[in-house]
C-alpha cells in the first residue's frame, strides 16, 4: 500500500498520462477519411457562371455527388465537370436539358452563346442523347430512366446508389 504522498504522485501522474493522451494531435491516427458526397435532391438549376464555380471546386475536393431528385438546367453541366466515375444516381434522379435563357422586358429569350456553352461542356454521348431528343431548345427534355442515364457515361456507366 502506498503512503499518502506517494499514493497522491502516483494519481498525479497518472492524471498527466491521461491529458497527454486525450489531447494527442489526431495526426497519430492512420485512418484517412474517405471524401463526402454530395447529394443533389431537387435542383432547378441557375446562372451557368456559378454551378461552373461550385463544380469546379467539388471536383477538385475528390468528393462523389449523388443525383437523387432532379438536377436540371444548368446543374446538369456536372455532367462534364465532374468525373462520371465520381457521379451516381438513385431511382428518383431526373435530368433536365434546355437551352440557356435571360429574362428581358418581352419575357424569357434564349441566349445563344450560353446554350453553345452548355453544349459544348456536356460529354459526347450526353449530347448525343440531347440531339436524339430534339438538342438543346426552350422546352425542356427530361431523362427519367436510370438506366439511359448509366449509358450516358461511356464506358464507366454511372452508378445506382441508394439512401
Amino acid at each position: 500500500m502506498l503512503s499518502g504522498a506517494r499514493r497522491c504522485n502516483a494519481l498525479l501522474g497518472l492524471a498527466f498520462v491521461i491529458a497527454m493522451i486525450a489531447v494527442a494531435p489526431p495526426a497519430m491516427s492512420r485512418t484517412v477519411a474517405a471524401p463526402a458526397t454530395e447529394r443533389i435532391l431537387d435542383d432547378s438549376g441557375g446562372r451557368i457562371g456559378s454551378y461552373l464555380t461550385r463544380y469546379e471546386a467539388l471536383r477538385k475536393s475528390g468528393q462523389h455527388v449523388a443525383i437523387d431528385g432532379t438536377c436540371a438546367s444548368a446543374c446538369t453541366l456536372l455532367l462534364g465537370v465532374i468525373p462520371l466515375n465520381r457521379i451516381c444516381v438513385t431511382p428518383r434522379a431526373v435530368l433536365a436539358f434546355h437551352a440557356a435563357w435571360d429574362l428581358s422586358l418581352r419575357g424569357a429569350q434564349t441566349n445563344e452563346p450560353g446554350t453553345k456553352y452548355l453544349w459544348s461542356h456536356y460529354p459526347t454521348d450526353v449530347r448525343r442523347w440531347i440531339a436524339r431528343h430534339g438538342g438543346l431548345r426552350s422546352q425542356t427534355i427530361y431523362l427519367c430512366d436510370t438506366v439511359d442515364m448509366g449509358r450516358l457515361a461511356g464506358p464507366k456507366p454511372l452508378q445506382l446508389a441508394q439512401f
